[in-house]
């Protein structure tokens, strides 16, 4: 009997992988229809991925931010704020720490950091103004406006308008699982001017070692060495963290860090 392909290397935009996964799940088609005719919408009236991105977040939030986020339920929106939480505290976040997270959403794993942190040490952006409005409710749910959190809209991740050298960590959450090549290499180019030297960049990805791929220009692939070199390329250090792929969330990690 054929062994299952690893999840690693499976190629979900295959036609092969797409008539499988439709025969072991086809109570998912018709939402993976529905997936396919808003993404051609979309393509043809966004002129960007950054413009077609936010319109999907648009959308999605509107039925529920949770799942906006990839959490199928709130107990799995606690969860996985807690892992992302407990993962970076374990490996040298600290309260006196200022942190930048991209991509901060409705503040799944960002309340608990804004909780953690010193006050006014936690900046937020997200490309989505209606996450973020989200993410206002949780903070008020969490009681946690006197932590004076940063949160702020952007268009792309050039951070023009922050502060150089004054970030210590950063930290991206299934952000560059939804971002084309262009928008990472954007992102390494201008990180680094921000962080303090020594300081490090945390973020998920959806890892391939086969070829790299994307879903519906909503969902992309990477083989762990190409983000690395992107990273070596812009000056940081880059290193595969192995122990990420030990906890149940379904994408790896990886850390750069600035020279210090």
């Amino acid at each position: 009997m054929t062994e299952p392909v690893p999840p690693a290397r499976r190629n979900r935009a295959s036609l092969t992988y797409k008539i499988r996964y439709a025969a072991q799940n086809p109570d998912k088609i018709k939402t993976y229809l529905a997936r396919t005719a808003r993404d051609w919408k979309l393509r043809v009236s966004s002129r960007d991925h950054v413009a077609y991105y936010r319109a999907v977040m648009k959308s999605d939030t509107a039925k529920n931010p949770e799942a906006a986020v990839g959490s199928r339920s709130h107990e799995r929106w606690l969860k996985l704020g807690q892992m992302q939480f407990d993962y970076l505290v374990k490996h040298g976040l600290k309260p006196d720490d200022r942190m930048l997270e991209i991509g901060c959403g409705n503040l799944r794993a960002g309340w608990r950091f804004i909780d953690y942190l010193d006050t006014g040490n936690y900046y937020g952006i997200d490309i989505s103004p209606d996450i973020l409005l989200a993410g206002q409710n949780t903070l008020v749910r969490q009681g946690l406006g006197d932590k004076i959190p940063h949160m702020t809209l952007v268009n792309d991740l050039k951070l023009r308008f922050l502060p150089a050298d004054h970030f210590s960590v950063v930290h991206a959450h299934s952000v560059f699982s939804h971002s084309p090549i262009d928008v990472i290499d954007e992102c390494f180019a201008n990180v680094g001017r921000v962080m303090v030297p020594g300081g490090f960049f945390d973020f998920t990805f959806d890892r391939t070692e086969g070829t790299e791929h994307h879903v519906l220009r909503e969902d992309f692939y990477y083989r762990t060495e190409t983000l690395t070199a992107l990273a070596e390329k812009h000056g940081f250090t880059a290193r595969f963290m192995d122990d990420w792929e030990e906890l149940p969330h379904g994408q790896s990690k990886i850390r750069i860090t600035k020279p210090g």
